[in-house]
């Protein structure tokens, strides 16, 4: 079942197009990947979803039906920048913003309660907002984002400015939040965040949709003539007629070798050779990384646009 999906939205600015026809299906409790480069447009989407916008033409639609403006409480979005009040504690803030959202107070206590206790920051509660780190105040945002249980959850950067270890809790408490019943909209520069986290993703660029589907199979459409083999022992197979070797390395005991098939591929004459070099434990696609297909798919869009 499809819980979000915006349908040939076009939004202008003056002379400015930030978004062309676009056009985005998010599967109910799934983690949508909505990806492009700075001034690619996710945000201006991001804000029409949210209605601080409207889009100038196309439709957004939410559980079937057109989105309307009561819609913003079954909505949570952490924006990329801050938008805590610097001088309110943090218990007294989150507790407001909780109330904003509908929960009673005694309510909104109980869930804060909960949440801060969940993210080792309960002590940060007579805090003002300006004693907070950057990765700190990321945190309470998180929390009086998802504190109202909303069906779509929309997360904007959501690791800026996180270490590793917080950068993993937060990965966890969205992998968490999917498996309680969210959908999750999911914007980022982090391509391994993308690998990791998302079921499905669009690439915009330059105001287009120009890439869209599930993160497995573009990285399979992608791979192209690409194998990894995995030897039993220290094995470096030479190059021949049906393959060129990457790349070899040595590690523990398995000799982990990138090969590139020659066109027309023959899967059973590379399988032959490899077998005839060593112990092949296994032998699969070499699937480019989110990383890698991003900047192949941008930059051959943005080569294509200045040649028309």
């Amino acid at each position: 079942m499809i819980l979000f999906e915006a349908k040939e939205v076009t939004k202008r600015f003056a002379t400015q197009t930030a978004l062309d026809r676009v056009s985005v299906s998010v599967p109910e409790q799934s983690i949508y990947g909505l990806l492009g480069p700075n001034g690619a447009g996710k945000t201006t989407l991001i804000r029409i979803i949210n209605q601080i916008t409207a889009p100038d033409s196309g439709a957004i639609f939410l559980n079937g039906r057109p989105i309307n403006p009561d819609d913003v409480n079954s909505i949570g979005y952490l924006p990329e920048e801050r938008g805590l009040y610097r001088k309110m504690k943090v218990g007294e803030q989150a507790l407001y913003l909780a109330q904003l959202k509908g929960l009673s107070h005694a309510e909104a206590m109980r869930r804060l309660k909960y949440w801060f206790k969940k993210l080792a920051i309960i002590d940060w509660w007579d805090k003002k907002v300006e004693e907070l780190s950057k990765g700190m105040q990321q945190k309470v945002q998180f929390v009086t984002t998802v504190l109202h249980e909303p069906k779509l959850l929309i997360f904007d950067e959501p690791f800026t400015g996180f270490d590793p270890i917080n950068v993993k809790q937060i990965k966890d408490e969205i992998l968490f939040l999917r498996e309680r019943g969210a959908t999750i909209i999911f914007s980022t520069h982090n391509m391994s965040s993308v690998e990791e986290l998302c079921d499905n993703i669009t690439l915009i660029n330059k105001a287009q949709t120009i890439l869209e589907g599930s993160v497995e199979k573009i990285r399979h459409d992608w791979a192209g003539n690409e194998f990894e083999v995995v030897f039993g022992g220290e094995v470096n197979p030479s190059s021949n007629g049906n393959f060129t070797l990457l790349s070899s390395v040595f590690d523990e005991g398995k000799s982990r070798v990138v090969i590139k098939a020659s066109e027309p591929v023959d899967n059973n004459a590379i399988l032959r050779a490899m077998t005839a070099a060593g112990q092949v434990l296994s032998f699969n696609p070499a699937l480019p990384s989110m990383n890698e297909i991003f900047i192949r798919v941008v930059e051959t869009k943005n080569k294509e646009a200045v040649k028309n």
